[in-house]
């Protein structure tokens, strides 16, 4: 009577138990890209665990438990496709969480295009990842020409108006993009470009860009690269004594390593972010921003930025299509991010039919105060301009 009574409570507990549902993702934790990899697995991971606590995700008739398994694609473009295979191939996993950079995700693209599965990321702005065609990419993050469009729309609205740029940048897909937003807008605005050039990936001098632009004196400086390319650029402007009016970086003002990297000469660095705590929309998950804000300082004891939002967006917005979709089906699910739009913590999700998004928008930062605060279009304080000089 006994066994049949344990046995019976052993088909029950079967019956009662929860489904796993594995995604994968190849995240650079070692590299150039390992301080932005690691902010976009604490928004992955504060996605899955919040998910997880409350009973975990609803598609169809069932509820499953997620798991993630990552990689470390060591920021390196083709390790991210090899791993990116290894996930759909070996490992069987159809829903893919990218990666960090532009360049890792055009990589990552091709190999989730070649096998039908379906990726959703939040890091990488390149314009190019949706020129290719693909069917089964979608991203949350603005394409790379709004970073320089935004810097430089900000700085044309500040008095005394500047009047003349330089731009320089990285040579990668993102940064290039980046640059050549800002390169346009410039035009736009009547400012004077006196020098528009660009350094070779993995520099770690820039003293010939420095000269130039300390021959030209321009009012604005705008550097379009990834975290340690910013560190780089300020360190070296201060180095040469380079003073612009206005200093707009891409990628690094808003990760917190860079005031930790750079102490006071952080200071007034603009900077334009994909997100910022100052958004205010509600979210099925979280419940508002400042509700996944609140959930980002309990985990992680510091303020979310745009890389860390960007992985949780990403996350819920597959989330949102598995369960719009109810199947695990990968067409009926994109078939769901097509037909998406939700407002969530990030904003309001919606994509072209490129995979790119469109309903939502940027903000500028600056620092003050050590910290990163929102300057533009909507302000948390009003932006310190022009720039005091290095102390």
């Amino acid at each position: 009577m006994l066994r049949g009574l344990f046995i019976g409570l052993i088909l029950v507990a079967l019956a009662f138990s929860q489904e796993v549902l594995k995604l994968g993702a190849a995240v650079s934790f070692s590299g150039k890209y390992a301080k932005e990899g690691e902010l976009l697995k604490k928004g992955y991971e504060l996605w899955k665990e919040t998910l997880n606590s409350r009973g975990g995700i609803r598609i169809g008739d069932k509820t499953y438990k997620v798991e993630i398994i990552y990689y470390d694609d060591q920021s390196d473009p083709k390790t991210t496709a090899k791993l990116v295979e290894k996930l759909i191939t070996e490992d069987g996993v159809k829903f893919i969480l990218g990666p960090y950079g532009s360049s890792q995700v055009f990589a990552a693209a091709g190999v989730v295009e070649k096998y039908r599965a379906l990726m959703v990321q939040g890091g990488g702005a390149s314009s190019k990842i949706y020129k290719q065609g693909y069917k089964h990419i979608f991203g949350v993050f603005n394409t790379a020409p709004d970073y320089g469009k935004n810097l430089v729309e900000l700085a044309t609205e500040l008095s005394p108006r500047p009047k003349t740029i330089a731009i320089i940048y990285e040579k990668d897909i993102f940064s290039e993009d980046a640059a050549r937003g800002a390169l346009q807008t410039a035009k736009k605005k009547g400012l004077k470009v006196v020098l528009f050039e660009g350094y070779p990936k993995g520099a770690q001098d820039l003293s010939s860009l420095m000269l130039k632009i300390r021959l030209k004196k321009p009012d604005i400086v705008i550097g379009a690269g990834h975290f340690k390319d910013s560190v780089l650029v300020v360190k070296q402007l201060k180095q040469f004594k380079i003073n612009p009016k206005f200093v707009g970086l891409t990628v690094g003002p808003p990760v917190p390593a860079f005031v930790k990297a750079l102490g006071e000469d952080a200071e007034h660095i603009f900077g334009p972010v994909q997100w910022t705590k100052s958004f205010s929309y509600k979210d099925p998950l979280f419940g508002s921003t400042e509700g996944y804000v609140k959930a980002y300082r309990e985990k992680y004891g510091e303020d979310p930025e745009y890389h860390s939002a960007g992985g949780t967006a990403a996350a819920l917005t597959l989330q949102l299509a598995l369960e719009k979709a109810g199947s695990l089906d990968v067409e009926k699910v994109r078939e769901a991010l097509l037909n998406l739009k939700e407002e969530t913590f990030y904003g309001v999700i919606g994509f072209d039919e490129t995979g790119k998004i469109v309903t939502k928008p940027m903000a500028v930062i600056q620092i003050q105060g050590g910290r990163p605060v929102t300057v533009y279009p909507f302000k948390e304080a009003e932006p310190v301009y022009p720039k005091p000089k290095w102390k």
